[in-house]
């Protein structure tokens, strides 16, 4: 039987909505008619057909014979919709047509918003438990501001849960499955009275990791979550209906493993340090690695909403208040390696979310309805993080310099040659003032950051029945969005301080690059011209024999300058830098729909979408280049100082899209044709030491998306969703490898698509079977974008080809046992890929999730 949800044209909401695509505040009353499931509660029925939206759903049933546990599953059986798992497991990006971003760090809000029965949840902390007692998933593709707001320009994910029953149930579930997984979850719904109902729920996940950690003698990327939901549903009357919902989900894991890719040249110094092996050299596919501290994630997800609906027959009022919030841990080994070079990488962060939504909908029997509402939301961040060297970095940085300088320098020299210039200078009370200081074991960063978000929107839809058949849809939304953040970073390693262009180290400069093989008469001309261009009268073969490097630019050849990792920082607010952002945008939808028969529906739209500035809060952030002359004369700038951003400005995304519904007693299609662009996309990328954010000019992708499903005989369902995407950097100037404006961005594969099979048998009056496969492939993809400068530059693809099949017995439809598997054909793929953290030319990636396998009972009452 094929299954489709229903949407009513008033179900839409403001900045962050509190309603998805479907309508939110349905009551869940279905009846089945052989091809549909329809939701009469909210007295306006139309079909998904019927629809002139983009939307894929996910029935909680195909949920439960997928076994799909969470999200990141999700992507398997939903083309158009791609998980991207980070560093940890608080870190995930979640991506549609190719937009997405958000991971890595707080300060930058995603552009595919996630909701679950209504309230936004704006961080992947927020959003990547389990899944809970599902009805339904939704995804929402393209541009959905005009309905959802500030965080929608690249889609939107809404998560819908069972409501309370007034009628007495629930059901239990066990499972069991390699890597020693076991599964638990049961709830139960039932009456407290005639007008009140409840429902509670839990849900526990464990499983062994399926790497390991050959250095601590540990599986690494484990499962260990649990979670709990209550609900009360108060209906005092037939007009008035009130929902409260509490959660909390925790999670204590060691994840996310990263394999090592390419072991550069660094990677014999590493091994050395770690006695003898610290990486398990380019094999990431094995899952063995090596570490010094086990990875810590620990998040802790907990809040209530209370959900009003009042029914004054022709006009409907909702309100819906939301209060969240998120503690979440975690550290790391974040140079991936055996050897001791990061002793640990801290962060700790505290979100606290308050969403307050109202709305009035009309239902008359007119050809004119409309929806008014407006949205509040109130957010505040606090970070502590804490990033320190550990025993073998002072070594690792020793041989890096004895191989810069050919023998002729190592730190403790270096101690003692700056250390008496600066003595010399009178700078210093001693000559000894660098001693043993340098890349000092607990040395780094000690960070602090605060960041405050408050947003309101006013927001309206009105439909237009021209004739009958042919509706017209047109929505605004204006959203004010302010921003203040500060960060507080104290620099506490020695070396990075150095500024070796200062007048006292004059002589150590000129020696240096007398050593390296520099004639006497340049190098006392650079030794008092520091900012002199080498390349004029000098020539290139000098510049690379330079053991500095390129101290102003912070690159160059592996030289002292390249060393200095964490230079001192400027603070924010400032006297030049005031720590703030104000945004404000309209954005709008117009939509032409057209029921060309009661089977056949077409439609054609143009929408824009908004995403508010994301802040840098992080290590990263630096002042911008315009900035400079201001900081320069506050005094304000610091030794080895370097530019780059604070935070990106917004996107703003359009969208072009026609498409194409059907759906008869034995088939049923949809067909999408859409140009969506983004102008600002937020590209947050990671370059070795950091991440540097910046807006790229204008991204636009062209694509065409279809599903369909076709049913030869009863119980038998072919399926197929395909997405075909054609992505460019229309322009994107400023990129981590200069202009790439024309080339085609990376991790987007052109085609992705999902091929299905589900077969219902019946065996007997109480004893059912199920059979249901479904084969996910992703064309090959480079996971970095092209560096024009360098065309043989180094970069890694990515092709998917998963098979995922469960078997499921069924008795008197109470009683269900399940065998299932996931990526059945071991397919092996990078789901990221990095360079290695202060390793030149050595890289790191994340490899996917091996082949899963496992049992389950299910037992409804």
């Amino acid at each position: 039987m094929r299954v489709t949800k229903f949407l009513t044209a008033t179900a839409i909401g403001g900045l962050i909505s509190a309603v998805p695509a479907y309508a939110q505040d349905l009551q869940e009353e279905e009846v089945f008619d052989d091809n549909v499931i329809i939701v009469t509660a909210t007295k306006r029925e139309q079909t998904l057909q019927e629809i002139p939206v983009a939307v894929t759903v996910t029935s909680a049933e195909d949920i439960a014979k997928a076994q799909i546990r969470d999200l990141n599953d999700l992507q398997t059986i939903a083309p158009t919709f791609r998980v991207n798992q980070q560093r940890s497991s608080a870190d995930t990006n979640f991506i549609i047509r190719g937009f997405g971003n958000g991971a890595n760090n707080a300060g930058i809000e995603p552009s595919v918003g996630v909701f679950i029965d209504g309230v936004y949840r704006s961080r992947s902390a927020a959003q990547i438990g389990d899944l809970p007692n599902l009805q339904r998933v939704e995804v929402l593709r393209g541009p959905q501001s005009t309905l959802f707001g500030k965080n929608a320009s690249a889609g939107v994910i809404s998560i819908v849960t069972q409501k309370p029953q007034f009628d007495f149930g629930g059901s239990a579930e066990l499972g069991y499955g390699n890597y020693n997984a076991i599964i638990a979850k049961a709830s139960v719904t039932g009456p407290i009275s005639n007008n009140i109902a409840f429902s509670l729920s839990g849900n526990i996940n464990k499983r062994d990791g399926y790497a390991r950690d050959l250095n601590l003698n540990s599986d690494v990327n484990e499962r260990n979550r649990y979670g709990f939901r209550g609900q009360l549903l108060i209906e005092p009357s037939d007009d008035l209906s009130v929902r409260l919902i509490a959660d909390y989900d925790h999670i204590d894991e060691d994840c996310c493993v990263a394999g090592n890719l390419i072991n550069g040249p660094t990677g014999a110094i590493v091994n050395a340090l770690a006695g003898g092996i610290g990486i398990d050299a380019e094999n990431p596919f094995s899952y063995d690695v090596y570490t010094n501290i086990p990875s810590e994630n620990r998040i802790k997800n907990y809040g209530g909403s209370a959900q009003i609906d009042y029914d004054l027959g022709a006009i409907g009022l909702t309100s819906i208040t939301a209060y969240r919030g998120v503690d979440s841990f975690n550290n790391q080994d974040s140079d991936f390696t055996g050897a001791d070079l990061i002793s640990q990488n801290i962060n700790e962060t505290e979100i606290r979310t308050f969403t307050q939504e109202l709305r009035v909908a009309s239902d008359f029997e007119g050809p004119i309805n409309f929806l008014l509402g407006g949205y509040y939301f109130n957010e505040n961040i606090d970070i502590a993080n804490d990033i320190e060297f550990g025993d073998d970095f002072r070594a690792y940085g020793n041989a890096l310099i004895d191989d810069a300088t050919g023998g002729a320098l190592n730190f403790n020299t270096l101690e003692g040659a700056l250390g008496g210039s600066d003595f010399a200078a009178g700078l210093a009370a001693s000559p000894a003032v660098y001693a043993n200081r340098f890349f000092a074991s607990g040395t780094g960063y000690d960070e602090a950051y605060t960041f405050k978000n408050e947003a309101f929107s006013f927001f309206g839809t009105v439909d237009f029945e021209i004739t009958d058949g042919l509706v017209l849809t047109g929505g605004l939304n204006y959203t004010n969005d302010s921003k203040k953040f500060s960060n507080n970073i104290l620099a506490t390693e020695a070396f990075a301080a150095i500024d070796f262009d200062a007048p006292q180290y004059a002589a150590f400069r000129e020696q240096l690059l007398l050593g390296a093989g520099v004639d006497a008469g340049t190098a006392a001309f650079l030794s008092v011209n520091p900012n002199y261009d080498q390349t004029m009268g000098v020539g290139p073969d000098r510049i690379l024999s330079n053991p500095l490097g390129n101290c102003e630019a912070n690159s160059g050849p592996r030289g002292l300058c390249d060393l200095q990792f964490q230079p001192p920082l400027v603070n924010l607010p400032n006297s030049v830098e005031n720590g703030r952002t104000k945004d404000n945008k309209l954005t709008y939808t117009a939509r032409l729909a057209y029921e060309v028969a009661p089977s056949l529906n077409v439609y054609a739209s143009y929408a824009t979408g908004f995403k508010a500035s994301s802040i840098n809060l992080s290590r990263d952030s630096r002042p911008f280049a315009a900035d400079a002359t201001a900081l320069g004369a506050a005094g304000l700038l610091q030794p080895n100082q370097t530019f780059g951003s604070r935070f990106a400005g917004p996107e703003n995304a359009t969208v072009y899209e026609v498409g194409i519904k059907g759906q008869w007693d034995v088939a049923a299609f949809n067909l999408t044709l859409f140009t969506q662009s983004i102008k600002g996309f937020q590209s947050n990328v990671f370059n070795g030491t950091g991440f540097e954010l910046a807006n790229a000019g204008k991204q636009t992708t062209k694509g065409i998306e279809f599903d369909g499903n076709v049913t030869p005989i009863d119980g038998l369902k072919f399926s197929v969703a395909m997405v075909y995407l054609d992505p460019v950097y229309d322009s994107f100037v400023n990129s981590i490898n200069g202009d790439i404006s024309g080339t085609t961005p990376s991790t987007i594969p052109a085609l992705s698509t999902t091929l299905g099979v589900d077969y219902d048998i019946v065996l007997s009056d109480v004893l059912g079977l199920n059979l249901r496969a479904d084969y996910h492939y992703e064309s090959k993809v480079n996971l970095f974008d092209d560096n024009p400068a360098d065309p043989t530059a180094i970069n890694f693809t990515r092709e998917v080809n998963a098979l995922n099949a469960s078997a499921t017995m069924s008795y008197n439809e109470n009683m269900k046992f399940t065998i299932w598997g996931r990526n059945l054909t071991g397919a092996d793929y990078l789901t990221t890929a990095f360079p290695a953290v202060g390793q030149e030319g050595s890289f790191s990636g994340y490899p996917n999730q091996p082949r899963t396998y496992g049992v389950s009972a299910r037992y409804k009452f």
